[in-house]
């Protein structure tokens, strides 16, 4: 009996080993909102990270967050180092390229997972003002892809996104 359980849990877990290696080498996660202001202002509150962390809902989340700037004020080379708690995290962002409708960033992540991935926020003119899209793409390795099929990283990772377009909408929008 003890062996058959092993058996049938072997080939349990080797099915869904299988099944998790079978996912996309790539992720993208996105967010979208408008907000109403001209996209010259929101390019500044993204273009320069000192402005991008008062709305920046991982910088926010640990308020004893280590932080180092290099480089440029803004655009890009500017570069900033953090080091947070666990929802945080330890890695890097720089703006690696700037545009009047985009701004490209690198996030390396060291802690908890590593990871490098690419950052882009686009802006668009709206009915309303500025489209700003969020979106972050990189590389799955097997263990993402394997956490994947139990956690909706789409979800959690857009939820905080979701955050920051509020975060950066509250910020931008002029108060009646």
């Amino acid at each position: 009996m003890v062996k058959t359980i092993l058996i049938v849990a072997g080939v349990g877990l080797a099915a869904l080993l299988s099944y998790a290696a079978t996912q996309p080498d790539t992720f993208t996660v996105q967010r979208s909102a408008s907000i109403k202001t001209s996209s010259n202002k929101l390019h500044a509150l993204i273009n320069d990270l000192h402005q991008f962390n008062t709305w920046n809902p991982y910088n926010l989340k640990d308020p004893n967050i280590k932080g180092f700037y290099r480089g440029p004020v803004s655009g890009p080379g500017a570069h900033y180092d953090f080091e947070g708690n666990k929802d945080v995290g330890k890695g890097s962002i720089e703006i690696t390229a700037s545009a009047a409708d985009k701004v490209s960033m690198r996030l390396d992540m060291i802690e908890p997972f590593e990871g490098h991935n690419q950052v882009e926020f686009r802006l668009a003119p709206s009915a309303e003002g500025t489209q700003v899209t969020w979106a972050m793409q990189g590389a799955a390795p097997f263990m993402y892809k394997l956490v994947g099929l139990f956690i909706d990283m789409d979800h959690m990772i857009g939820r905080d996104f979701e955050t920051g377009l509020a975060n950066l909408k509250t910020k931008a929008e002029p108060t009646p």
